[in-house]
């Protein structure tokens, strides 16, 4: 189980007022000494939407620049390095962001492994040892897909740009494509129908109509429509074709700077549970099944960080491995437990189970040693996105593992 922290955890959580603690409510009165407690409730009633409205209206009241500007004004969170004109994808929490952080993180911990006689918690390094990710595979193929804009050397996600034919409808010809970055229906269809009728007006086809516009990502283009597709910077066809780039953050360790010393920070969590299996399990006495919970930093070198703290470079998960016996009669269990449990924290923390759904990965969406994956996704004002991820990834991890060290790694 992977939770990621986000934008919307945290907005959720400031509205219901759950995550404030005595010091916190202290701190902003002294921030806001010129305001009385009831104008600063009244502040965050505006900005909130009423939880009885349905999912279409949820983000009638407030809008995604007014929760970063909420954020920043009340002490929740700054652009990282803001004094020197910031740095794409990096934040600081601020004196009420650092508490409402602490309340979640204690009270998934507090749900999740003080509650429990089956969950034991770990706190692993930030840099392993680099064959760590040699066996786990991230350094072959832990990456995202990238498209460069010859003209104007801005780099995008290819799977954050969709594409659609412009045909029209008399006589089924296609005069082009449109392409704009992903985000909710809405927004991406007004952002497409104003590059359409641009389109159509330099085609001398002004005001002809077109079919529905169908949206496929960039990674599904073919050569011949990647020579033919805009960029949204330049309005030409000037992308390249996708190719891959790896997310991990390299540096070196020691006093040299050669390939002995080259080192990477973590892009997750879960390897640092997986390599200290062993240890956990022997310490602790732990019977199969049990878990390892952890909560730390992460880092990828996402392409384009976006959509505030959704999409950075820099942040924390709280994740937990859970282990459990062999066989194909045991795990789906285990894993419709985790599934429920995992729903209720979150219902209980204050997020709206009407802006919530499942994602479940079939076929091509499942990772080659995954049995199932379900996610649970959060409608956000910008789209409805992964919150939490179960997977089911049977004894692939432990087993990379075993076999990259030369060290058995577990034994039933």
């Amino acid at each position: 189980m992977k939770l990621y922290f986000s934008l919307f955890l945290a907005a959720e959580m400031f509205a219901c007022s759950r995550a404030f603690s005595p010091a916190a409510r202290q701190q902003l009165l002294r921030q806001q000494s010129a305001r009385t407690l009831s104008k600063v409730k009244a502040t965050v009633e505006e900005t909130v939407v009423d939880t009885e409205t349905q999912q279409d209206d949820a983000y009638a009241k407030v809008s995604m620049d007014e929760i970063v500007s909420l954020c920043k004004r009340r002490g929740f969170i700054f652009p990282s390095s803001e004094i020197y004109n910031g740095m794409a994808g990096f934040y600081d929490y601020g004196p009420l962001g650092v508490e409402l952080k602490k309340n979640i993180k204690d009270a998934w911990w507090k749900s999740f492994v003080t509650s429990r006689e089956d969950v034991v918690g770990l706190d692993s390094s930030i840099i392993h040892n680099p064959t760590t990710w040699q066996s786990s595979g991230h350094l072959d193929g832990f990456s995202d897909p990238m498209v460069d804009c010859k003209e104007t050397k801005l780099r995008y996600r290819a799977d954050q740009l969709f594409f659609s034919p412009i045909t029209l409808k008399e006589c089924g010809t296609t005069v082009g494509y449109v392409c704009v970055p992903e985000d909710n229906d809405e927004v991406m269809v007004k952002a497409a129908k104003k590059k359409a009728k641009a389109l159509l007006r330099a085609a001398e086809k002004a005001g002809a109509d077109y079919e529905a516009f169908l949206f496929k990502d960039l990674t599904e283009a073919t050569a011949e429509q990647m020579s033919e597709i805009p960029s949204p910077a330049s309005g030409k066809p000037t992308l390249t074709m996708p190719r891959d780039f790896n997310l991990m953050f390299q540096t070196n360790v020691g006093a040299a700077s050669d390939a002995a010393s080259v080192a990477y920070l973590r892009p997750e969590t879960a390897q640092g549970i997986f390599i200290n299996f062993k240890n956990a399990q022997g310490t602790s006495r732990a019977k199969i099944p049990f878990g390892i919970a952890q909560i730390g930093k992460a880092f990828r070198n996402e392409i384009t960080p976006r959509n505030f703290i959704f999409r950075s470079r820099e942040f924390e998960q709280m994740e937990i491995e859970y282990f459990i016996p062999p066989g194909d009669d045991v795990w789906g269990a285990f894993h419709e437990d985790w599934l429920s449990n995992s729903k209720e924290f979150l219902m209980s923390i204050g997020l709206r189970e009407d802006l919530m759904g499942w994602d479940v990965h079939e076929g091509d969406g499942l990772a080659h040693y995954a049995r199932a994956c379900t996610d649970i996704t959060f409608k956000f004002p910008f789209g409805v996105q992964e919150l939490m991820g179960i997977a089911a990834r049977g004894n692939f991890d432990l087993t990379q593992h075993s076999e990259g060290s030369g060290k058995c790694e577990y034994a039933f």
